[in-house]
């Protein structure tokens, strides 16, 4: 059971992106949220939204840029990343959440996608 993600690229610093996860139909009624990791460091929540697309919650560094949403028809999780900056240069992951909704930890998540890289410069 695998997490499909894509989208990233490269980008210049207040550049856009949109990443996209396609989630297999038996995590229909589970969070779904995006982490980070960045070379030579854990990695680390940035999104979530709960199972019926609403309640989504952020990290500090990322919050009034980056926008989580979720279509149910496509099974599929977006991050839309704004105002990019060169500290959001990392690998970004989906994941699927134990429950209807996942937190920050990375406890709290059962399945993971492959990783799409994102890169920014300034």
């Amino acid at each position: 059971v695998q997490l499909q993600a894509s989208g990233g690229g490269s980008e210049q610093a207040g550049g856009s992106l949109r990443l996209s996860c396609t989630a297999p139909r038996t995590f229909s009624n589970n969070g779904l949220s995006w982490f980070r990791q960045a070379p030579g460091k854990e990695r680390e929540f940035v999104a979530g939204i709960g199972w019926s697309g609403g309640n989504p919650i952020y990290a500090d560094s990322v919050k009034g840029r980056f926008t989580i949403s979720r279509d149910r028809a496509r099974n599929t999780v977006y991050l839309q990343m704004n105002s990019l900056k060169p500290e959001d240069t990392a690998v970004y992951y989906c994941a699927a959440a134990r429950k209807a909704f996942g937190g920050r930890d990375r406890s709290d998540y059962t399945s993971w996608g492959q990783g799409t890289q994102v890169t920014v410069s300034s």
